[in-house]
């Protein structure tokens, strides 16, 4: 019988999928099928966990099933990363000349990105607070067992790590391996590769205008190129949040959440306050949050369900230059530094919420107006440093409760309820990269209002 089910529920799945690709054919609003996906997947996936629970064998098989469309629509997505980073940075020197900007781009966006985590720890900590978790305790079961074992020993490969180590690990030795991201600053390293070709265009040009013609003639190819394939795969967006939804509602824990139902209440709420500390960064910046978030509505849902900021950059890149009127440059760099430093999500409001928790337990003042700056100075410092060892939020929390010399244990117990909140820090950590590149865009003044107030400047316009 087990197979039998598994064949009924992929059935089901095959008819959700045809009904979203009936609906493109008619031409629906991507949006709308990007929401609609995000619903049907909540429904079937609750519907598979009721029935078949969790762990079940039923579940278990049609979810790995169901996995080869999310996780293929994700990796294609990451495929697309390189490539599009390449041709994008190198083609707005081609097009714009902005080495005369590159000093104000890379500087606004790392600045923006960094002091946003530091208020964001401020916010964590807080959150913890307003909660009462600090000093917590919570249950350790098996599975929290042996994720605090492996914790353990992913502890080594981080606490002999400094920021001017990580610093130097974003200067790309091999452009090859890092243009097949085999490194966690590999993002980084290829940005520094295609400012340095931009640049090496800008000399060639002005001693020689037919080689230079000629290479921006073939950069702007490769770059029609890329973005017609970055279309092609956007198109699977609605596909492959489906499967993504179905698999995260199939398979969670409900008894884990409901253990720790105030750590998600106080995680989701500390995130909330943090996109609320963005809008207002755009109000200060004379942009209406209203039409913003009208706009981001496509991508934020892609980066809740996917759970990987990566993964959604192709969809950042075209969403701040087509829906919202920032420039090439800084959209790019906005979307790449904002992939890999200075996170607000995973990098800046959990590790600080899990040292505040964690802290009392071992005889600190959590109330002390010192410490309290000592864990947001940690948390921003370290967040510069995350990209070079890669792992996101856990190897944040790892580096911040271990600069503090403070117990890593509490990572692996919140092991449960780790992809819940997890969707809400991606979410965060790509609107924060969008409000980078919002920023950066007004300081260069190459910001375009006129799109963002046009309602018809949407990425569906192309998809």
């Amino acid at each position: 019988m087990t197979n039998l089910y598994i064949i009924i529920i992929l059935a089901l799945f095959v008819a959700a999928i045809y009904g979203f690709y009936w609906m493109q054919k008619k031409h629906v609003k991507f949006s709308t099928r990007v929401f609609a996906a995000l619903g049907v997947g909540i429904v079937l996936g609750a519907i598979i966990q009721v029935i078949f629970g969790s762990t079940g064998d039923v579940t278990v098989g049609a979810v790995s099933w169901v996995n080869v469309v999310g996780n293929g629509y994700i990796s294609l997505l990451q495929m697309l990363v390189m490539p599009l980073i390449f041709v994008s940075i190198v083609g707005a020197f081609t097009k714009l000349g902005v080495s005369k900007n590159l000093g104000k781009i890379s500087f606004t966006v790392i600045s923006t990105l960094l002091i946003t985590t530091a208020i964001s720890a401020f916010i964590g900590i807080m959150s913890v607070f307003i909660f009462n978790l600090n000093g917590a305790t919570f249950v350790q079961g098996d599975a929290e067992t042996e994720r605090i074992e492996v914790l353990d020993q992913r502890k080594t490969e981080v606490e002999n790590l400094t920021i001017p180590e990580q610093i130097v690990s974003f200067i790309p030795t091999n452009v090859f391996a890092d243009l097949s991201g085999t490194r966690g600053s590999s993002t980084i390293a290829v940005v520094i590769f295609s400012a340095f070709v931009g640049m090496a265009y800008i000399g060639v040009n002005r001693k020689d205008p037919e080689t230079g013609e000629f290479f921006a003639k073939l950069i702007n190819s490769l770059y029609k190129i890329v973005m017609r394939i970055v279309t092609l795969v956007l198109r699977l967006t609605p596909f492959g949040i489906l499967a993504l939804m179905i698999k995260v509602t199939a398979t969670s824990n409900v008894q884990a959440i409901w253990n720790l139902g105030k750590f998600v209440a106080a995680s989701y709420s500390a995130l909330f306050v943090v996109f609320l500390m963005h809008l207002l960064i755009l109000s200060v910046l004379k942009v209406n949050p209203i039409k913003y978030i009208k706009k981001v509505g496509t991508v934020l849902g892609f980066a809740f369900t996917s759970r990987s900021s990566a993964g959604a950059m192709p969809l950042n890149i075209e969403t701040q230059t087509k829906a919202l009127g920032v420039d090439e440059a800084s959209a790019n760099f906005a979307a790449s530094f904002g992939a890999t430093i200075g996170q607000n999500g995973c990098a800046g409001v959990y590790p600080a919420m899990l040292a505040a928790i964690v802290a009392p337990t071992v005889g600190i003042d959590i109330f002390s107006p010192l410490y309290i700056l000592t864990i947001i100075a940690v948390v921003t410092i370290s967040s510069f440093g995350v990209a070079g060892v890669g792992g996101g939020a856990t190897f944040a929390s790892l580096i911040v409760l271990g600069s503090l010399n403070l117990p890593i244990a509490i990572v692996g117990l919140v092991i449960s309820v780790e992809p819940l909140i997890d969707m809400a820090r991606t979410l965060v950590n790509v609107n924060d990269s969008m409000v980078a590149g919002i920023v950066t865009s007004k300081r260069i003044k190459e910001f375009n209002s006129k799109i963002l107030d046009d309602e018809s400047a949407v990425i569906e316009s192309s998809i």
